[in-house]
């Protein structure tokens, strides 16, 4: 089975734990999208109501728009219900690595504003150690990029400089720049977390620590939900 209906089948799982009056965080990626095309079926079929969503990205506001999502801000809803968000790997212990979609910033803002943040994803993002298949995203601002990047380096990375399809530096929603960071297997990631947020002109960095109460995963076998005991939230 291709991989987007993977994607798709968790994402409908994941909706499934939307109430109505709910204020949602909405994530960004290509599980996002199949999770926003769902909902606004929802809504339009009249199987939810009165749902508001804080957007994670300017494309997923753009596509909430054209969908007839209703949005709202965390000036206005500053506590969310919900956030459902995809993921580039998911750890047994559902430790994340996001970012590949640029957003991780602002993915990162939400779920922490949420009361419980559902990851959803195909059994391709399972990974038994952070860093088996991605590379970890460190968002920054452009002036610090020269100390971002040897710093990086000298706690084991080798970042490399995201650039956007025409060859220019990919530039961010709150206009910063991503070091796509090539560590490897990554045995220790609160450490790293910490080394990495110690470095002057970091602004976000890719690992989801402590965040995502459960994981929908979808594949051959089914619908697998992982509940993590040890969360922050639920």
């Amino acid at each position: 089975m291709d991989d987007h209906l993977y994607r798709q089948r968790a994402a409908e799982r994941a909706l499934d734990y939307v109430e109505n009056g709910m204020a949602i965080g909405l994530g960004t990626g290509s599980t996002a999208s199949c999770m926003l095309r769902d909902l606004a079926a929802r809504l339009a079929e009249g199987r939810l109501h009165r749902i508001v969503g804080v957007p994670t990205s300017e494309q997923t506001a753009a596509l909430a728009r054209k969908l007839g999502i209703p949005l709202t801000t965390l000036e206005q809803h500053p506590s969310l219900d919900l956030a459902l968000d995809g993921a580039d790997e998911i750890d047994p212990h559902l430790r994340l690595i996001k970012g590949l979609g640029g957003a991780m910033l602002r993915e990162k803002i939400v779920a922490a504003s949420a009361q419980r943040f559902i990851v959803m994803a195909s059994f391709s993002k399972r990974v038994e150690r952070l860093g088996e298949r991605s590379p970890l995203p460190v968002e920054v601002v452009a002036f610090g990029m020269p100390l971002c990047m040897r710093r990086l380096a000298a706690l084991g990375a080798e970042p490399v400089l995201r650039r956007d399809h025409t060859g220019e530096p990919f530039v961010t929603d709150e206009g910063n720049l991503i070091l796509d960071s090539h560590f490897g297997i990554i045995d220790d990631p609160e450490a790293l977390a910490a080394a990495i947020c110690a470095i002057p002109g970091v602004v976000a960095h890719g690992l989801f620590l402590g965040m995502a109460s459960l994981a929908v995963i979808a594949g051959p076998d089914g619908i697998v939900e992982l509940e993590c005991p040890d969360a922050s939230r639920r």
